[in-house]
């Protein structure tokens, strides 16, 4: 799809189509948390604009967390080393917890990250992410809820930055090569 945005090469998930998923995720997430309250762990910064929108399409109670955790910097292909940078607030030993990422790429991000929490003996461990990369798999990490599979592109918008920019705008798009080429 076409964009009038000067750095964006193509529009991948236009908005309409994110906030019907959104919803459709919600509603699945809803039916398997039935009776319990999860702890909705977003994984910042870019998984912020998902969890504002999901945590508003799930019904049931839940409470929410932060991590801050970089294995990019300014660059478009992870470096394979994972920092750290904000842990969560509150103990998560026999909760229901459900890691709410922005995109799946390597997948060595995310293992490292689901290793850490399990050692931290939650009641049950799920992931949701809106962007799957397929292509770029190195770890095979268990899923629960994709939100949508795409190309291997370097994309930005809706909480997907790159250098910092990019994270307000309201669909998936694709990062023009010169920009970070």
């Amino acid at each position: 799809m076409k964009t009038t945005h000067p750095d964006v090469a193509e529009i991948l998930i236009p908005q309409e189509e994110l906030q019907a998923r959104v919803q459709s995720l919600g509603a699945e997430i809803s039916a398997a948390y039935a009776g319990k309250q999860p702890l909705l762990l977003s994984v910042l910064k870019g998984s912020i604009i998902f969890l504002a929108d999901l945590m508003r399409a799930i019904t049931v109670p839940h409470a929410i967390d932060f991590m801050a955790v970089s294995s990019y910097g300014a660059a478009t292909e992870s470096s394979g080393v994972v920092r750290i940078l904000k842990d969560l607030d509150e103990s998560i030993e026999g909760k229901d917890v459900l890691i709410v990422e922005d995109i799946i790429d390597s997948g060595h991000t995310l293992e490292y990250l689901r290793g850490l929490l399990l050692a931290r003996n939650p009641n049950s461990l799920r992931i949701v992410t809106l962007l799957s990369k397929p292509a770029r798999r190195e770890v095979d990490v268990p899923v629960d809820w994709v939100g949508f599979e795409i190309p291997d592109k370097f994309v930005i918008g809706y909480g997907l930055d790159y250098d910092e920019r990019y994270r307000d705008l309201p669909f998936i798009g694709v990062l023009k090569e010169h920009v970070y080429g």
